[in-house]
């Protein structure tokens, strides 16, 4: 076990009680003898620049100026470092935290999702090609960071520059955030868990009702109904809040008290749960992965994932989204990866272990991708035959009736065996002659097919189990597989947890002292709150917290971790540190990925991110009984108003921390050297500097981008109807779409068609409820008057 204590104990001279002076005087070599305090100031400042980051042999003791800047004053109550500091017993410990914590639920059901969609193997490139200059980098910096100061975020933070000590807070925040809605989804995991102990599977058929289907199920399909109204209870808006779901909280008792008990100790009982929780999974998607390869239609699935697409690197969203991945999936800013590597001994090799945990992050993802696409694959054409083979009768009793030529019949046979249907002669077919025929066919693609419900919750608890029902041995499958879900999400709420309580136990010895009853009391707090998610409403606030209350503050905390050690530290003293602690130095690429390549793709990851969460309204998927489907819904006004308290509870410490730290600076340091006073205000205009030139970043962004906004649908519409038809001229195609413009009142629109020169001279007016009326605009560019698309 490695140990750290620190001493500072500097003299207090003329009042003069700068953090920056004083940090380390104990471990100078030799002070020569001075004759005034200004001179021994001078002297420190200087043999300061030269000293690296704390060092295993120091023995220090961190008191309030360690916070403030200031010797004394306050209690040891509110010292930072505990007397003594957990280590890892093995090094597979700390690889499995680790791996433990990056490897989620977002890699079994959000990257296939975003790789289908974006290009495929094309997304897999651009990927690849962010996580090495940006997602590496980072996850290495942060490792470092940890590793060297031995601390939580909070008293890394701090350590690098007491103005932005409200990161670490700000990551605590985000982090209890994200522990309130991502233990309702192991709630949801044991739900279904508890459910796949008996044959047939609940979810295989629909329910009846004295002999009769019920009609919600038979429009939709078992698996969704069985989610919809079986698991969630779930209401038709996120108005209606409706009762608590007795067996979802029940659920989440469950799912608190194991969060619990695996915390109870620290690392050294929640490493053991990881022995399990971070190996089973792999052991699932292999054994997933056989089976989904012997299936028929996985090897269409994995083709049409894998098939590349590279005018996608055209697309700025696809960056963003590509970005975004990355950034989540290594788990940067919450916290824990610098909470888990504090727990190292210094000489630990922080390079490698930043390779290796992100090697094995994408791989795993990749693996998940392979699983996916392989099962709803075998879905998706099991779906497709069922569709033809409708058609196909149909198509028989219109000929047989004489309201069909036989000749239009298509040569496609399927009464011997449905699974021998050739899909490709049918489809062939279909495009040729579908739209003259008579008769309600539908449109059997298996693109289509592999679309539906492949992210997130839908494709956990509708799409897979959908596929695991149509297995041999179902409830063997589909017990595997939540059980699955629940150790993936076990070990990401472990690292969530440590990225809440390492901080706060390394700030404040009270809470050192009393760690078990920290994690308690943390667990029933998040119970009492994560009631919220149990409402028959849950899933609509689980959605708003899962889109808002971690993106864009996670995103600000990495740009400011990222902008403190490069800038207002030194990416070239703290490349000394790391030195200090390997034995040799990293490649100096690092210097300039983390002051340039890193720090503005962040920027403009936020810009992006900060841009489109203005533009787009925010919606939500809600559940609708009548149609049973889904429709999107935009969300009320005290919706919107909880969506903006979150972002900005989140963010509140890094301004706070900022502003706070300055006065204490201005109104508390009654003499100061020139020499200090100049380091102090340079370090001051750094952040002064940053913080503008990242506003005007942003709004150079947002006016670029409403530009382009405004002139895109034009020009994307202009492009497909010549695409549709090369000889149809502008002059010959349809009337352009239609625009709205809203009157004064709101109580009336102006419809129009316009087109590309100018509107119609004749516009019609049409009564649209006030409800109905079209949001202002938003961007600035843009005037008022303007037409919207409608």
């Amino acid at each position: 076990m490695h140990t750290l204590k620190w001493t500072a104990r500097a003299p207090r001279l003329n009042g003069l009680q700068n953090k920056n002076v004083y940090r380390r005087l104990s471990r100078f070599p030799a002070i020569p003898r001075v004759s005034s305090a200004s001179s021994l100031t001078t002297f420190a400042v200087v043999q300061m620049e030269k000293q690296p980051l704390p060092t295993e042999d120091d023995k220090t003791e961190t008191t309030e100026s360690e916070v403030n800047g200031y010797a004394g004053g306050e209690s040891q109550e509110a010292s930072s470092e505990p007397v003594a500091r957990a280590g890892w017993n093995s090094k597979i410990e700390y690889f499995l935290a680790q791996v433990g914590f990056s490897v989620g639920l977002g890699n079994v059901w959000r990257f296939p999702y975003l790789c289908h969609q974006n290009g495929g193997g094309a997304f897999l490139l651009l990927y690849v090609l962010l996580m090495m200059i940006v997602g590496i980098p980072l996850f290495f910096l942060e490792l470092a960071a940890g590793q060297a100061i031995r601390q939580g975020s909070i008293g890394v933070w701090r350590y690098i520059s007491p103005r932005l000590a409200g990161i670490g807070y700000s990551s605590c925040v985000v982090c209890f955030f994200v522990a309130l809605y991502y233990n309702v989804i192991l709630a949801w995991s044991l739900f279904y868990l508890g459910h796949s102990f008996q044959y047939p599977l609940p979810w295989n058929q629909c329910p009846e009702y004295r002999n009769v289907t019920v009609k919600e199920c038979e429009k939709s399909s078992p698996t969704s109904y069985f989610w919809y109204r079986k698991a969630l209870d779930i209401t038709d808006s996120i108005d209606d809040t409706g009762s608590f779901n007795p067996y979802i909280v029940c659920c989440l008792l469950v799912a608190w008290t194991i969060v619990c008990l695996g915390m109870f100790k620290g690392i050294k009982t929640s490493v053991k749960v990881m022995y399990f929780s971070s190996i089973f999974p792999y052991v699932v998607l292999f054994c997933f992965l056989v089976r989904g390869l012997l299936l028929d239609g996985a090897l269409e699935g994995i083709t049409y994932m894998f098939y590349p697409k590279l005018e996608i690197w055209g697309d700025i969203q696809v960056w963003r989204q590509a970005a975004t991945q990355v950034f989540f999936a290594l788990g940067l800013g919450f916290g824990s990866i610098i909470a888990y590597s504090s727990y190292n001994p210094k000489n630990n090799n922080c390079h490698r272990d930043a390779f290796t945990v992100s090697s094995i992050n994408f791989l795993t993802s990749v693996l998940a991708t392979l699983v996916v696409f392989a099962v709803l694959g075998f879905r998706a054409k099991g779906k497709v035959i069922e569709c033809v083979v409708s058609n196909l009768k149909e198509l028989s009793e219109l000929v047989s009736s004489g309201h069909l030529p036989n000749s239009l019949l298509p040569n496609v046979s399927y009464t011997d065996d449905p699974s021998s249907v050739d899909l490709q002669a049918y489809r062939s077919w279909f495009q040729q002659h579908g739209n003259n025929t008579i008769g309600n066919l539908t449109d059997c693609d298996l693109e289509k097919e592999m679309q539906k419900g492949v992210e997130g919750t839908g494709l956990a608890f509708i799409a897979f189990t959908e596929a695991m029902s149509l297995l041999p041995g179902s409830p063997f499958w589909s017990a595997l597989f939540f059980l699955m879900l629940l150790n993936l999400g076990l070990s990401t709420m472990f690292g969530t947890m440590e990225g809440i309580l390492a901080p706060l136990t390394d700030r404040f010895k009270t809470l050192a002292r009393n760690k078990i009853k920290l994690t308690i009391f943390s667990c029933i707090i998040g119970f009492l709150i994560g009631l919220l998610f149990t409402q028959r409403s849950g899933n609509y606030f689980v959605t708003m917290f899962d889109d808002y209350s971690a993106t864009l503050p996670l995103i600000i905390v990495v740009v400011f971790e990222t902008f403190s050690v490069s800038w207002l530290y030194g990416a070239d003293r703290f490349l000394d540190d790391i030195e200090a602690m390997l034995g040799w130095r990293p490649s100096v690429i690092y210097k300039y990925l983390w002051k340039y390549i890193c720090l503005l793709a962040m920027l403009g990851l936020l810009g992006a991110t900060t841009i489109h969460m203005f533009i787009t309204r925010p919606t939500y998927m809600a559940w609708n009984r009548e149609k049973a489907s889904e429709e999107r819904l935009e969300y009320p006004g005290w919706a919107l108003a909880v969506l903006a308290l979150l972002i900005i509870f989140a963010m509140t410490p890094v301004p706070v921390a900022l502003i706070r730290a300055v006065l204490k600076e201005r109104t508390k340091q009654t003499s100061r050297d020139t020499e200090t006073d100049a380091h102090v205000d340079k370090d001051n205009a750094k952040v002064g500097l940053f913080i503008a030139a990242a506003m005007g970043t942003f709004a150079l962004m947002a006016a670029v981008y409403c530009i382009y906004n405004k002139f895109y649908t034009k020009h994307q519409y202009l492009h497909t109807q010549l695409n549709d038809d090369p000889d149809l001229t502008t002059d010959a195609m349809d009337p352009p779409p239609v625009f709205f413009h809203a009157s004064a009142d709101s109580s009336a629109v102006d419809v129009r068609r316009a087109g590309y020169g100018s509107l119609s001279d004749t516009p019609s007016i049409i009564s649209v409820p006030p409800s109905l009326s079209p949001p202002p605009l938003l961007c600035p560019s843009l005037p008022s008057s303007s037409p919207l698309t409608l």
